[in-house]
């Protein structure tokens, strides 16, 4: 018999409450805020915008917290994949600003609108701690990434690229993600993102029944392996028991193998899921649909 019966599922793929939407929208509004009040941001003319699961619409009730972007478009990394170019065939020239000095004035900027004690640093981000008015916040300096797969200037795909406290390299593409998602969720009746919340509940349950998920099992994870599930499982299906029960299948279906899932990616497609010094293994995933199929009950 199933743990939860299709009403909970109902429940759950539904997006947080108004007041939550109310607390996310300010804490956003407020970070914008304080960059555009900074004098020593203004030459690298920056973008700000949400990411995650947030912007991406895919976050559940509680989940209550915001990841943005702040993002120079001024000053930029590239990256070539195409031989015999280079930022001399583009005319770009190294300049003297550094990304640290810019990941420095945006925590100055940051420190300047909630304090000293309200900003911390992690490791990738900036973190601005919660109170009765706005939600926890992780605040990502970025530099735009000019990607070119092919020796042309029309054909630039724009990312993001940061480096971590640790020294790491991370390069996103949070808005092709954004718009792959509106795009998949569209094709299945807005099935997409909410089967994606209701695979984030069903971890966040298992976590509070004491099942020992693995850490690396993560939200944006999980949101990409349904992202590679097909379109027919959520289409042609009429309830959310399932649409789940066949998403799982699925996906374990295609992670016994890593030859079978290698071309997985991103929900943004420019990357590779399993490529990669990722925190997480094909194998990682395959155990975690048993584990998932196993608390949801079903046979």
């Amino acid at each position: 018999m199933a743990k939860y019966t299709e009403e909970q599922l109902n429940n759950w793929h539904k997006p947080p409450s108004n007041t939550e939407e109310q607390r996310l929208e300010m804490t956003e509004r407020r970070i914008r805020e304080a960059i555009r009040k900074s004098d020593e941001l203004k030459e690298y003319d920056i973008e700000v915008f949400g990411q995650g699961s947030y912007a991406n619409d895919t976050n559940v009730r509680l989940e209550s917290d915001v990841d943005i972007n702040v993002c120079s478009t001024a000053f930029f990394f590239t990256e070539y994949n195409a031989e015999g170019i280079s930022d001399k065939t583009f005319g770009y020239e190294s300049g003297n600003h550094t990304y640290d000095d810019f990941k420095s004035k945006v925590r100055k900027a940051l420190v300047a609108e909630f304090g000293y004690a309200n900003v911390k640093d992690k490791n990738k981000c900036f973190s601005v701690v919660e109170n009765s008015t706005r939600v926890k916040a992780d605040v990502v300096p970025t530099y735009q990434l000019r990607r070119y797969d092919k020796a042309t200037p029309t054909q630039v795909i724009e990312g993001v690229r940061y480096y971590a406290k640790d020294g790491k390299e991370v390069t996103n593409y949070p808005k092709q993600h954004i718009e792959n998602g509106k795009w998949k969720n569209e094709k299945t009746q807005k099935r997409f993102k909410r089967v994606v919340r209701i695979f984030k509940k069903i971890r966040y349950k298992m976590i509070e029944d004491g099942i020992q998920v693995s850490p690396n099992i993560t939200s944006f994870l999980l949101e990409c392996l349904v992202w590679n599930v097909p379109d027919r499982v959520f289409n042609n299906n009429d309830t959310w028991t399932k649409r789940v029960k066949d998403s799982i299948i699925h996906i374990y279906g295609q992670t016994e193998k890593e030859e079978t899932c290698k071309e997985w990616g991103e929900v943004s497609e420019l990357l590779y899921l399993f490529s990669g010094n990722r925190k997480w293994s094909v194998a990682d995933v395959n155990e975690y649909m048993v584990q998932m199929w196993n608390y949801m009950g079903f046979n």
